[in-house]
């Protein structure tokens, strides 16, 4: 299991930007890179999706919705994964989740979320 603690969440107009980070500040830094770093988000009456994710190699993933507006970062040496989110729009409001999985693993390790709400 991996203690993740996200913060960046809030309310913002369509059109603005926001940064989710997740940390993971009792995890050392060989177990972190192990760990591909997630995105996931819920929106009311919806299922979790995947919206971004980072191996310590190899290309980021995005949801299509996302792709061209979210850029998924890792910092290893901090133990860290940001999500800089432009241009977001109503559709974008949910609840974000940070995740921690290798890559036996079915589910992971969770952050608590965050919430990010968008306005028209």
């Amino acid at each position: 299991q991996v203690y993740l603690v996200e913060s960046g969440g809030g309310l913002v107009q369509a059109g603005g930007s926001l940064r989710l980070t997740c940390a993971a500040p009792r995890t050392i830094t060989s177990v972190f890179n192990s760990n591909i770093m997630g995105w996931y988000r819920q929106a009311p009456g919806k299922q979790r999706e995947l919206v971004a994710s980072a191996s310590l190699r190899g290309a980021p993933n995005y949801l299509d919705s996302v792709k061209g507006r979210f850029t998924i970062a890792r910092d290893n040496a901090r133990k860290r994964v940001t999500l800089q989110m432009n241009s977001l729009k109503p559709e974008d409001t949910a609840v974000y989740y940070c995740n921690a999985r290798t890559s036996s693993d079915s589910d992971g390790s969770w952050g608590q979320g965050t919430q990010v709400t968008v306005s028209s």
